[in-house]
């Protein structure tokens, strides 16, 4: 082996641009953790409807979260430089399938059954590092303070993969960045996250099937010991495009066909897709809702402005 080449199976191409993408978004990033940090003063006092309330706002933000896509983007940096928490109402008439009362159903009721020994687990299956994973870690963190969840796992990629998307590398390097922040409360969030981590309660997986080229339906088959590992969670949160597109087998369906349909037998736990649309896909749409889509703004598919919180599953 020759002593000047350096090894390159941990080289990331992508990781300029990841790492730009998040230090672009630094300034919401310090209002998301600021948000956060003010919500854990005052979250064992909040009510059943208050605490409903700050769920959905987390939820959202992660949703829109999902815009910083490089892949979309052809590598240019897509970086998140405004509030996204005071743009939440305006962007509300865009999400076209809205099941997050389901996803507060099924976790409020797994709080009241819960045993003192017993856990509630939430899977959350990563799209892209940089902003869309601080989003995706607030909510993770919301859920435990919450007492939604007791114990989160997060998958990611074995590998570099479709530009941004996150490595167990970039999961642990936007943590420490957060850690070493000289915001207070950007800093906070990476202290307590570390801890979530050295404690058990969040744990970071990752298995090479999700860069396979097979639809989820194949799983069973395929990686039998990762669908086992997902019939074990409570709820399973699916971010972003490229698994919307493999949980529905990336097919031309109709719009209107019922998502439990497209799934094809997909069914290891409740599951909720979590994506703003960049791909020609689409289920589980309202009688010409597509339609009226597709004539009102042709491209509607594909750039980004819609999104969606889908899920399957009993309550």
């Amino acid at each position: 082996m020759c002593k000047f080449c350096p090894p390159i199976d941990d080289f990331d191409i992508f990781k300029e641009l990841k790492d730009q993408n998040f230090f672009e978004s630094q300034e919401s990033i310090i209002a998301l953790c600021t948000h956060l940090q003010d919500l854990m003063k005052t979250i064992e006092d909040l009510d059943e409807n208050q605490l409903k309330n700050e769920f959905f706002k987390v939820l959202q933000i992660s949703l829109w979260g999902n815009k910083c896509d490089l892949s979309l983007s052809g590598g240019k940096t897509i970086s998140q430089k405004i509030n996204l928490i005071n743009s939440l109402e305006d962007l509300k008439p865009f999400i076209l399938v809205n099941d997050m009362e389901h996803l507060w159903s099924l976790l409020s009721n797994c709080k009241k059954k819960r045993g003192k020994a017993s856990i509630t687990r939430v899977d959350i299956v990563l799209d892209n590092s940089g902003f869309e994973l601080v989003t995706d870690l607030v909510l993770a963190d919301l859920l435990l303070s919450s007492k939604l969840a007791t114990e989160i796992h997060f998958y990611g990629k074995t590998i570099p993969w479709f530009v941004s998307d996150t490595t167990l590398h970039d999961f642990n390097w936007v943590i420490e960045q957060l850690k070493h922040s000289n915001h207070k409360w950007v800093s906070k969030c990476g202290v307590d996250w570390e801890n979530h981590i050295r404690m058990g309660r969040w744990v970071y997986l990752d298995h090479m099937f999700w860069t396979l080229p097979h639809e989820f339906s194949a799983m069973p088959h395929v990686a039998p010991d990762l669908y086992a590992t997902l019939q074990k969670a409570h709820l399973i949160l699916f971010k972003g495009d490229l698994n919307y597109r493999k949980l529905t087998g990336d097919r031309r369906w109709e719009f209107t066909i019922p998502f439990h349909e497209a799934l094809n037998g997909f069914h290891p736990a409740p599951i909720c897709s979590i994506r703003t649309l960049k791909a020609e896909v689409q289920v589980g749409l309202q009688p010409g809702q597509g339609e009226q889509l597709t004539a009102s703004v042709p491209n509607w598919l594909t750039i980004g402005k819609y999104g969606i919180f889908q899920f399957d599953g009993p309550l």
